[in-house]
């Protein structure tokens, strides 16, 4: 920790402050980095002992002219560990690098609290230096190039992965048996006398047990038996990979489970972050003097524009309503069920239960459920949350559909996977012949067919043997595929 002696104080002060109110964080510490070094940083994902890959350098390009240009400035990195490491930027001013401290507080809280992240890796800074020493071994001994068109096909994939299975007992997709390993079960028959079994086990019972008894054998022969939704797993486990690319490929899918809590969180993270920046910055740590700064630069993190979603926005706000609520009583059967409008918006018992209602939440709920549990009516023609499109006759952005149920059901939509597709493995030997059949559970948005090519293409790579990939198209089934050396697009009846 290289903090100037003010800034050491500012932070032993604000840490104070943080714990007074209830947030209860990793031990912290904090970096100074000028511009270049932070955008460095960033560009890692926050992990400088990373494993090199061209990506790295792009996002580092995008960063630096973005701040060379004006045009965006990184205020704070903060990384998911215990004990947690966050970066400040030394040329930032006094205000700035208080809210900053602040707010790394309220992510430092949210990651040790919220059970989405309870399954994470404490010591990722670690895990990812190992990575890099087991990608730059893997380099040294294939060769750059080699090793940077696997990484290419593989960060390709790193979607593809099941975001619940670290809290849900999936089953396992084993390789199935042959016949021959196991006898043939025979029908269960009910016990009785040899002259009353025509009676007790008619023909008709018999024939029903033994066509059960089949079908469970051919699901068991249907490989995998479920479809398998963590295809970077099925992948591992069972494509024909050298020993280095099933590490890189561990790696991906590690690093992709590490990073998954933060896109389900993006809403309630920054949300709660900038709630208690707000609630430290405004009551106990900014002098007279600075409360001009602050509120400028406050609300150019809560700035936004029509049909654009700013998360720190949302998030606080949304938090702040049901601490409001809460307070007020405005929840339960009386509350609901009373009709009138003007009631309701004078509705307060005087509960008091808000600061406690938004540390419950914060702790169990991820952005899906946040939204789903949360957000009202109200709430959205308050904040003007609508649905906006692009008018070519007036060249401006207006609202489109002001309905509650088509905005919330859109919201939800965008946030539902991360706003990935759902793709399942669900026959890895299709048509008899190895090839790898995959679905995507469509649910009216279609995938851009662009997109699910290039990604057939680096799975039919690691696959070594034709893919498909099953979808629909405004309702209609569509089975893209590729074949190793050419691409097909063709109709098909969908099986779901």
């Amino acid at each position: 920790m290289n903090l100037t002696p003010e800034l050491q104080r500012i932070k032993d002060e604000i840490k104070g402050y943080a714990v007074e109110y209830g947030l209860d964080f990793f031990e912290t510490f904090f970096e100074l980095l000028d511009f270049d070094e932070l955008n460095e940083v960033a560009s890692y994902g926050g992990f400088p002992t990373r494993y090199p890959h061209w990506r790295f350098g792009m996002e580092y390009e995008e960063l630096s002219k973005g701040y060379s240009y004006g045009l965006q400035k990184i205020y704070e990195l903060v990384i998911n560990n215990d004990p947690c490491y966050a970066y400040l930027m030394k040329c930032n001013g006094l205000v700035d690098q208080k809210l900053v401290i602040a707010h790394v507080y309220g992510h430092s809280d949210f990651f040790k609290n919220n059970m989405w992240f309870g399954r994470t890796d404490r010591k990722m800074m670690d895990r990812m230096a190992n990575h890099g020493v087991k990608v730059r071994r893997t380099i040294e001994k294939h060769g750059f190039e080699k090793v940077e068109q696997f990484l290419d096909m593989a960060l390709s994939l790193e979607n593809l992965i099941d975001v619940h299975s670290p809290f849900i007992a999936r089953h396992e997709s084993r390789a199935p048996k042959d016949d021959a390993e196991s006898p043939a079960a025979a029908p269960k028959k009910l016990r009785s006398k040899d002259y009353m079994d025509s009676f007790i086990n008619p023909k008709e019972f018999i024939d029903d047990q033994t066509r059960k008894i089949d079908a469970e054998r051919e699901k068991r022969q249907q490989f995998p038996a479920e479809k398998e939704k963590d295809v970077l797993r099925f992948l591992i486990e069972h494509a024909p990979l050298e020993r280095w690319q099933r590490d890189i490929l561990e790696i991906v899918r590690d690093e992709a489970y590490y990073f998954a809590p933060q896109a389900m969180t993006k809403i309630m993270n920054e949300g709660w972050a900038t709630y208690w920046h707000s609630k430290l910055m405004t009551t106990r740590i900014l002098s007279d003097s600075e409360i001009i700064d602050y509120a400028d630069h406050h609300s150019g993190t809560l700035g936004g524009r029509p049909g654009g979603l700013n998360p720190y926005k949302l998030g606080v706000e949304l938090f702040r309503d049901i601490e409001d609520r809460w307070n007020k009583g405005k929840f339960g059967a009386d509350f609901d069920a009373c009709e009138d409008i003007a009631e309701k918006r004078r509705w307060n018992t005087h509960a008091g239960l808000g600061k406690k209602k938004i540390f419950e939440v914060r702790k169990i709920y991820n952005d899906v459920q946040f939204i789903d549990s949360f957000l009202t009516e109200e709430f959205c023609h308050e904040h003007k949350l609508f649905i906006y499109k692009y008018n070519p006759r007036t060249g401006k952005t207006e609202v489109a559909d002001r309905d509650f149920a088509h905005v919330k059901r859109q919201l939800l939509f965008q946030l539902t996977n991360a706003g990935q597709p759902h793709v399942f493995v669900v026959d890895a030997n299709h048509g008899n012949r190895g090839e790898l059949y995959l679905w995507h559970r469509w649910e009216g948005v279609d995938v851009r067919f662009d997109h699910g090519m290039d990604t057939l293409k680096n799975l039919a790579k690691i696959w070594r043997r034709p893919v498909h990939l099953e979808t629909k198209e405004e309702g209609r089934g569509r089975l893209l595929s590729f074949d190793g050396e050419s691409q097909s697009i063709k109709d098909i009846t969908p099986s779901a």
